[in-house]
């Protein structure tokens, strides 16, 4: 039931875009840039198949807020959802002393960096067009060391890159990434560090 929802508003969100050049109808959601300890970034890569965004590799998670849930909530939910593994969300002074003491073979330590209130997600269809979707959404980096089990049909897969190979990719290959992880790289590119030890 929720996914027809979903697809529902999408549709009209798309039809306004094209009747009035803008959508006025905010999405809530969640974004994560997942991590190993050694600062190693999981990327999704969306499948080609997808009506947004095909074949463009993405933020490791993304996903809607359901009504009544909170974007922490949220954001732990979709991660067991997509990845397959436990996650907990922390204040950034618990985040520092959490990712040096915890095994993070067993569970993801995550933080949030931002809360956005007018997020403006610029999506592309399989035809070449694009529109603006505006989202209210937070931003969580985090880490997890233990296996990922991938389990979004939608995607084909996660990619991993160290810091300089991503901001390299993105300099010289700028067409195979979403304007959101563009955003998000530039913007919180200083979360994105390997774990020093104390």
């Amino acid at each position: 039931m929720e996914y027809k929802k979903e697809k529902k508003f999408y549709l009209e969100s798309k039809r306004e875009f094209q009747d009035k050049g803008k959508i006025t109808r905010q999405i809530k959601g969640i974004r994560l840039l997942l991590m190993n300890s050694s600062g190693r970034i999981y990327l999704q890569k969306r499948s080609k198949t997808k009506s947004e965004n095909p074949g463009l590799y993405d933020k490791t998670v993304g996903g809607h807020v359901s009504a009544g849930d909170s974007f922490d909530m949220t954001v732990i939910r979709e991660c067991a959802e997509e990845l397959g593994f436990p996650a907990v969300v922390v204040s950034p002074k618990e985040f520092k002393k959490l990712i040096q003491v915890t095994d993070k073979n067993i569970i993801g330590i995550f933080q949030k960096v931002d809360e956005l209130s007018n997020f403006q997600s610029v999506r592309i269809d399989q035809y070449g067009n694009s529109f603006v979707q505006p989202f209210m959404t937070a931003i969580y980096v985090g880490y997890f060391d233990g296996a990922i089990r991938f389990v979004d049909g939608e995607s084909s897969g996660i990619e991993v890159f160290s810091f300089s190979e991503l901001q390299s990719e993105l300099h010289n290959t700028p067409e195979k990434f979403t304007e959101d992880i563009k955003f998000i790289f530039k913007k919180y590119g200083s979360f994105l560090t390997a774990i020093v030890r104390d």
